[in-house]
């Protein structure tokens, strides 16, 4: 029997899959993140712009996913001396690209264009690399990185009160439980730093 055959053998094989599998199909692992969890399927109930500007500022705002990036980058450079420190913000910062591609998603299904900016009043305002508290200091540069995921945190706290849509909270709930992991990660990092 070919491979062609033995596809068809059972054509009914599809449709006995049930909704929990179905559901564990649509959702993408995290492969290169802090945590083996998958994440929720990126699909909007329908289109909304009010929703869009929220998440857009996830993307282009001062405080947002891309803020992270490129300190994250930058710290990863300027602390390769402390390899447990420049592995940490490498590994982070993947996680933080998942999810900027999330937000960039979601943001166009309800309907912005996911450009790096923000909605303030009725202007948009470009993301500027002015956003990044750069800093050589080890100390100083896990502080921020802290004060950024705890402002992360927060920040996404409150668009889940905002926003009704079930699979945008879903996206927002899990990008908080790595967020959680992060600052736990860098107060780990701080804690024994500041010790020595």
């Amino acid at each position: 029997m070919n491979n062609m055959n033995r596809r068809n053998v059972n054509p009914m094989r599809n449709r006995q899959v049930n909704n929990n599998q179905m559901l564990n199909q649509n959702r993408v692992p995290q492969n290169r993140g802090n945590i083996d969890l998958a994440y929720p399927v990126i699909k909007v109930e329908k289109p909304n712009i009010t929703y869009a500007r929220i998440i857009l500022d996830n993307i282009g705002g001062c405080a947002s996913e891309m803020t992270a990036i490129a300190l994250y980058a930058y710290n990863h450079v300027v602390f390769k001396e402390y390899e447990d420190v420049s592995a940490a913000f490498e590994r982070i910062n993947i996680s933080e690209m998942r999810h900027f591609d999330i937000f960039t998603e979601l943001a166009l299904q309800l309907g912005e264009n996911p450009r790096l900016w923000t909605q303030r009043y009725s202007q948009k305002v470009f993301w500027s690399p002015s956003c990044v508290k750069y800093s050589k200091n080890l100390l100083e540069a896990l502080n921020t990185a802290i004060k950024e995921e705890e402002a992360a945190i927060k920040k996404y706290e409150q668009q889940i009160e905002q926003i009704k849509d079930e699979n945008v909270v879903e996206n927002l709930q899990r990008i908080i439980v790595d967020e959680k992991k992060h600052l736990e990660t860098f107060k780990g990092l701080l804690e024994k730093y500041s010790s020595n």
